[in-house]
């Protein structure tokens, strides 16, 4: 068992959690360099929702 499917079993159910720790973190990042990879944090939040959050389970993300 991969490391990512250790960490999707033990996230499962708490989706909402684990989308609000996402955000938190790349607020973060964003205040750390002063927005200046915003860009770039902005597409690692959509692929770690795609992976864990709640856009990963039933709903593909709205492009």
């Amino acid at each position: 068992m991969s490391v990512m499917d250790k960490l999707k079993q033990m996230l499962r159910g708490h989706e909402a959690q684990s989308d609000q720790a996402i955000d938190k973190a790349g607020d973060y990042v964003d205040e750390r360099t002063q927005n200046k990879y915003q860009s770039q944090v902005d597409t690692a939040q959509d692929k770690m929702r795609d992976q864990f959050g709640e856009r990963g389970r039933d709903n593909p993300p709205q492009r």
